[in-house]
């Protein structure tokens, strides 16, 4: 369970120099001048800056939800550790909640060795199952280098170090079609009123301004937290995510009653509630960068991560795409973070050199060079990323040391914030065909969390 986590000021937050620096992203285009003129850390290459033991002969499981481009990117991650050890790797995917998915593999007898946790919470529940187990010296000396104390804190459970985060997100972004944009005369927002009169004149302009993933749950509590922590604040913020207050607070009211100006015009989303019901998410970014300057949504708000997505459109990110921070509703604009941690399962000298490979900027370099990917590993060289846009974000990320808020829906037990089907992903699920039930949303919201908690 999720419950009673911990979140230090440390692990409260990543993010907010994140997006902070996505501030100076609204050309966003950059230069060529940007990729020769980083600070950071040293490219990784050639033998790399980690020992890994030879492991001719031994085989490895990893399970992670990921598919498609962020699959096929990860894969060549793991090949890298092949090429070096000597190790056989084979990738398992896995579905959500992972928990669930972990827990009849070892109800098997066939656990994979190490899984990628997309949720702190899911960290604690598997250290509480007993399932996960502690990672070794070597992994930690490489965290100990490699990360601020509050990503190094997120992997810990009553003190040990469990979980490594090989991934962070920027859940904060809002990317455009510049196409769009420039035939409408549409501006970046700032505020979430000039969000509103933004997705306006898209609309005027005969496109469909916003596309949303409401068919993956987990991208419609993305859009409830960003909201609510720009417009409730930190401390509000912190409070709801450890279930201290209601959700039938009237923050929560607040936030609802925010969301629904946009959810509740049906013609500023792609396809109506309805369509947009039945959209996942990778779905809701490719339909915003094909069709040319006529697509079927202006906008789609989702993390840094959207970027593979993106380039599987043939759009380019700076020139087609280009991004601005999620407007702010209050007085400043809300910095989200998430990330995925690599946990254990099966202990041996093949898993824990995974674990400690996967701390390294080694590691981290591989994805980062494939693009949509962020890494909290300060020892890659932000010239590693692609392109402008993920040089400033990786710049910002680690600038940003321990000042974020991380995910709240993965901040809470399974049962309520991460699975799909139930709890804040059915509700807010309910809530987008009908903004008008905000009372009861907020009920519902919080019988599920009560019970989740209690559970």
């Amino acid at each position: 369970m999720r419950r009673n986590l911990r979140t230090p000021r440390a692990a409260q937050a990543a993010a907010a120099a994140v997006v902070a620096g996505t501030l100076i992203l609204t050309a966003c285009g950059g230069s060529d001048k940007d990729k020769d003129n980083n600070s950071g850390g040293k490219e990784s290459g050639g033998s790399g800056s980690v020992s890994l033991p030879k492991l001719d002969g031994a085989s490895l499981e990893v399970a992670a939800v990921w598919t498609g481009s962020e699959q096929a990117n990860f894969k060549k991650v793991l090949a890298e550790f092949e090429k070096r050890t000597g190790a056989k790797v084979t990738f398992v995917p896995a579905q959500d909640p992972i928990i669930n998915f972990l827990g009849s593999k070892i109800a098997g007898g066939a656990p994979p060795d190490v899984a990628l946790l997309p949720q702190v919470g899911a960290i604690k529940q598997a250290v509480d199952k007993k399932w996960a187990k502690p990672v070794g010296s070597e992994a930690q000396a490489q965290l100990a280098k490699n990360y601020s104390q509050g990503w190094q804190d997120l992997g810990k459970v009553d003190g040990k170090q469990y979980g490594v985060y090989y991934k962070a997100a920027n859940k904060s972004l809002v990317w455009y079609n510049n196409k769009v944009f420039e035939n409408a005369g549409a501006n970046e927002p700032k505020t979430w009123k000039d969000f509103l009169a933004t997705a306006r004149t898209v609309y005027d302009s005969g496109v469909t301004p916003v596309s949303v993933g409401g068919a993956d749950g987990w991208t419609l509590t993305d859009w409830f937290e960003n909201v609510y922590l720009s417009q409730a604040g930190p401390e509000k913020y912190d409070q709801l995510a450890q279930h201290k207050i209601k959700w039938t607070d009237p923050s929560v009211k607040d936030a609802l009653t925010t969301l629904a100006e946009l959810w509740g015009n049906k013609d500023y989303i792609a396809g109506g509630p309805d369509g947009a019901l039945q959209t996942e998410f990778p779905a809701s970014v490719t339909q915003t960068f094909t069709g040319g300057d006529q697509p079927k949504a202006g906008m789609v708000f989702e993390g840094d991560f959207a970027q593979v997505n993106i380039a599987e459109t043939k759009a380019k990110v700076g020139t087609d795409a280009k991004v601005f921070p999620f407007p702010a509703v209050g007085d400043k604009a809300p910095v989200v973070s998430g990330g995925d941690a690599a946990v254990i399962l099966k202990d041996s000298k093949a898993a824990q050199a995974l674990a400690t490979f996967l701390a390294s900027p080694d590691a981290a370099t591989v994805q980062a060079k494939l693009g949509g990917y962020l890494s909290p590993n300060k020892g890659v060289a932000p010239s590693a990323y692609p392109n402008a846009v993920q040089q400033k974000m990786a710049k910002a990320l680690i600038a940003a040391g321990d000042d974020f808020r991380f995910d709240m829906s993965d901040q809470a037990p399974q049962a309520f914030g991460g699975t799909p089907g139930k709890g804040e992903w059915k509700a807010l699920q309910d809530f987008l065909k009908n903004p008008k039930n905000v009372a009861g949303t907020q009920a519902k919201l919080e019988a599920d969390a009560t019970a989740a908690y209690k559970g």
